[in-house]
């Protein structure tokens, strides 16, 4: 990038509190798309009569959906200004996730579940746009601040699924998000600013730039291999815990599984605690602590699979050490290369999601031929793997 850019991004607005919390509502209702389903999967197999290991491809195809989304979308937010980008997304987003609620074939859904993961990327445009707009001295605290909203997002999308399918029917659900996601993108387009003229940079270029990040920025490596170790873990849970829960001896329904998201909300302190960390250059203390909740929270989860105390303890342990984990790492990489930060943001993202997707798959298998416990042992080995490379890899005080 020319000097002219890096100065562009110095020029913005600075950011508000107001704006901040409305980025980061917008933020959290596309991410929603991503998790309405979880909770709602025993429905979807009884409804669409397929057995529980298929119902699971959902979950695959919707992260597979949003990888492809960070890798060749979330990168243009460095070409073209990302209030025109994020708007547009937001609208997409919208028309694809009531197509959803329109489908009656399994082939059909399973195919608009795709979209509907692709086109939910456009908080990963609106998180680079306030690192741009943040002081450096405050990032990580905005970044935190940002995350919040996503965190809410997804906490709350599994508990709002579960009480509107309820009441409703589970594709009243993406009636009511393809709403939100359209006003949020009215909202967007009146409060986002706009951005100076940049640098124009070949799309394929602009591509083949996201990818040589990695050969180019070690810590972009080193960090981008936690957030897919983190993802998949996240994932290991979330993929079978419907099923887990509906069955003996709990036999829950839909509104009391959506409500188990919000033992989650462990994850709103944690990501707010590890952005100040950041800020402070505590990362590496951080991401050990983030792995040791990890690992213990599996254990407390096969220990407790009958408990619901337990299996509570274990989710709220386990979602604060996956968002700890994941404020760092967007902390450490968005101060790697201000003027991609876009781009920086795609490639670690791209390698989340594709641990996402894995773990889903991985976690479908587990269950399918050890059921709960299967999962438990995966999930423990995941967050073993995270707490030995933390403490293996001992990382300076600057990450820049």
């Amino acid at each position: 990038m020319s000097k002219a850019t890096t100065s562009d991004v110095e020029e913005l607005q600075p950011l508000s509190g107001t704006l901040i919390t409305l980025m980061a509502v917008a933020i959290g209702v596309i991410v929603a798309n991503l998790y309405y389903l979880q909770p709602l999967l025993h429905q979807v197999t009884k409804d669409f009569r397929i057995s529980e290991s298929k119902a699971t491809l959902l979950l695959v195809l919707i992260q597979a959906g949003y990888a492809v989304g960070l890798a060749f979308v979330v990168p243009l937010g460095d070409l073209i200004p990302r209030r025109r980008l994020a708007v547009l997304i937001f609208g997409l987003a919208s028309v694809v996730v009531v197509a959803g609620a329109a489908a009656h074939s399994f082939d059909l859904f399973a195919t608009v579940t795709f979209f509907i993961g692709l086109a939910s990327c456009g908080g990963q445009v609106i998180i680079p746009l306030g690192a741009d707009m943040a002081d450096p001295t405050q990032r990580g605290r905005v970044i935190g601040r940002l995350m919040t909203g996503l965190l809410m997002g997804l906490l709350l999308s599994r508990s709002v699924s579960g009480v509107i399918a309820q009441a409703a029917g589970w594709r009243t659900v993406y009636l009511a998000a393809g709403a939100a996601l359209a006003l949020m993108a009215v909202v967007l387009y009146r409060v986002l600013p706009n951005e100076p003229v940049r640098s124009r940079v070949p799309y394929l270029r602009l591509l083949s730039g996201t990818m040589g990040f990695f050969v180019t920025l070690p810590m972009l490596r080193r960090r981008a291999l936690y957030g897919f170790l983190i993802f998949a873990a996240f994932s290991t849970l979330w993929t079978t815990l419907a099923f887990h829960l509906s069955a003996a001896p709990f036999h829950y329904d839909n509104l009391v599984i959506g409500l188990f998201g919000l033992f989650g909300a462990a994850g709103v302190l944690a990501a707010n605690v590890a952005g100040r960390n950041a800020d402070k250059q505590r990362a590496h203390l951080t991401t050990v602590v983030a792995g040791a909740l990890i690992l213990l929270s599996f254990v407390v989860l096969y220990i407790g699979r009958h408990v619901f105390v337990l299996l509570a303890l274990g989710i709220i342990m386990l979602d604060a050490g996956m968002q700890g984990l994941q404020i760092t790492n967007q902390s450490i990489i968005y101060s790697l290369a201000p003027e991609a930060r876009s781009r920086i943001n795609s490639a670690y993202m791209v390698c989340a999601f594709v641990g996402a997707a894995l773990g889903s798959l991985a976690a479908g298998q587990c269950y399918a031929h050890a059921g709960w416990r299967g999962d438990c042992l995966l999930g423990g080995g995941i967050g073993a793997a995270i707490l030995v490379l933390a403490l293996l890899w001992r990382e300076p005080i600057s990450t820049t």
